[in-house]
């Protein structure tokens, strides 16, 4: 039976309901986005389809609804066997699979940072470039520097227990989260997303934890069952969490913060401070900052 599933689209919505839109309190109608799946993400369906979508569960363990379209069904033997391959992250913006390795090859697909491609041949006959499989079975090749180690698992679709990368050097851990971070700055402010076309607040420190191996809890919250947990504010080091009502942002030390922002004039992944004297202060923020929050 495929109970499974692996996104096929470069970026999959995941709706908070069976629906594109719905009402919010001020009955306008609004987007019904909660999250965003990566082509070669996996989920498992948790139920029948309802209006064309598959109620789902991703892998580190966030509800919601995808259009059965978008979706490639698995079995959950060809779930583990796809989790068991060379599978490696895309590392780029925005990267194109071309049908010969060279850049004349015709784009057979652009994926963005942190999909999930199959490699078949780390070294092809060119240098610098992989030769890859996609969903389809077409095979394809990607500029090698466009692609990092796959740290984290999706074996919470079977086990349902959120497996989690054993960190043996908490500073490098910590540097490493920064600089994926820091690699979507400038990326639009998207409600939902969690890609290099469009990332909000939770979706860039949950990603930027994802690619380094722990998978946090998706909404600006600290939530029991995963790994993060309160500590004090004088205790925050670089590559903590901070969190504001309905909002979360990383610390990267000496008074500084990356986040993702609706704000207007200063909206997108930008770096602010807490320092009253500096021209990144946002005092709306340092004034309801309630909590601080780190897995170490």
């Amino acid at each position: 039976m495929k109970q499974y599933g692996l996104a096929l689209m470069p970026v999959v919505t995941i709706w908070d309901k069976p629906e594109e839109s719905k009402k919010n309190k001020g009955k306008e109608t609004v987007s019904a986005i909660g999250d965003e799946l990566l082509y070669g993400m996996g989920v498992r369906i948790t139920g029948e389809p309802v209006d064309g979508f598959y109620p789902v569960v991703t892998f580190y363990n966030y509800p919601g609804f995808v259009r059965q379209e978008d979706l490639l069904l698995l079995t959950l033997e060809q779930m583990k066997a796809y989790e068991d391959s060379e599978l490696m992250v895309v590392n780029g913006r925005y990267v194109d699979i071309l049908s010969l390795p060279r850049v004349q090859g015709v784009r057979l697909i652009s994926l963005p940072k942190g999909a999930l491609i199959e490699v078949l041949e780390p070294e092809t006959e060119k240098i610098g470039w992989t030769k890859v499989e996609l969903l389809s079975g077409e095979s394809g090749y990607i500029r090698s520097q466009y692609l990092r180690e796959k740290e984290f698992s999706q074996s919470f679709l079977w086990t349902e227990i959120l497996p989690q990368t054993d960190i043996v050097d908490e500073m490098a851990f910590r540097q490493g989260v920064m600089e994926t971070a820091m690699e979507y700055m400038g990326t639009q402010y998207r409600w939902g997303g969690r890609s290099t076309n469009g990332i909000d607040c939770s979706g860039l420190t949950s990603e930027s934890y994802l690619l380094n191996g722990i998978l946090i809890y998706r909404d600006a919250k600290i939530e029991e069952g995963f790994p993060v947990h309160e500590i004090p504010a004088e205790s925050m080091l670089p590559g903590d969490l901070m969190y504001f009502p309905g909002h979360i942002a990383m610390y990267l030390g000496d008074g500084a913060y990356i986040q993702s922002t609706a704000k207007v004039g200063n909206s997108g992944v930008v770096i602010n401070s807490l320092d009253p004297a500096s021209p990144y202060y946002r005092a709306d923020l340092a004034e309801s900052w309630y909590a601080s929050g780190s897995i170490f």
